[in-house]
């Protein structure tokens, strides 16, 4: 997933035309009238969870910036069905508008999905298994000297691969 992505990711262009790239589309799914209240100086954080508790759409979210207790934007995050919800104030109006879905933006969002910091049995799934893929791709990093260093006939090319590659890295890391 993470190849596949970084690819999409470094050609953007071949899947989303030249720059720069459009907006993503959204999608009216409803509106309605929202029937509860704020405890007064309510936080844009409160005023989340209350909004996606009575759409029961709780999940990882985030509140759009600068925060306006007159308008409030929540991006409810999820890699397949992202949706924006605007509550107004003034009218007690809330729009759930979801994204349409694009191939590259649901790659590019599960590789930037990351850490333990929400709250939610899914996100600290996604977190725990990248951890076990870095896990992994070390140790098979680590098998594979240690194979190399044991079979005396790989040696030569071995050491020149080792070289090479560490080359590459440095090259690479200078040229940023």
């Amino acid at each position: 997933m993470y190849a596949v992505s970084t690819f999409v990711m470094n050609h953007r262009d071949l899947f989303q035309g030249p720059p720069p790239s459009p907006p993503p589309q959204f999608e009216l799914e409803r509106e309605l009238v929202y029937p509860g209240e704020f405890p007064v100086g309510a936080t844009a954080s409160q005023i989340a969870l209350q909004v996606l508790a009575m759409l029961q759409l709780d999940g990882t979210h985030t509140v759009a910036r600068p925060f306006s207790p007159e308008k409030v934007v929540i991006n409810r995050l999820h890699p397949i069905t992202p949706r924006r919800i605007t509550y107004r104030a003034a009218e007690k109006r809330v729009t759930v508008e979801r994204m349409v879905f694009a191939g590259a933006g649901f790659l590019e969002r599960l590789h930037r999905r990351r850490g333990f910091q929400h709250p939610y049995l899914g996100e600290d799934l996604w977190a725990a298994t990248v951890d076990l893929t870095i896990v992994a791709l070390l140790l098979l990093a680590l098998t594979g000297l240690w194979m190399w260093w044991e079979l005396r006939v790989t040696r030569a090319w071995g050491a020149v691969s080792l070289v090479s590659g560490c080359a590459l890295f440095a090259l690479f890391l200078g040229s940023m």
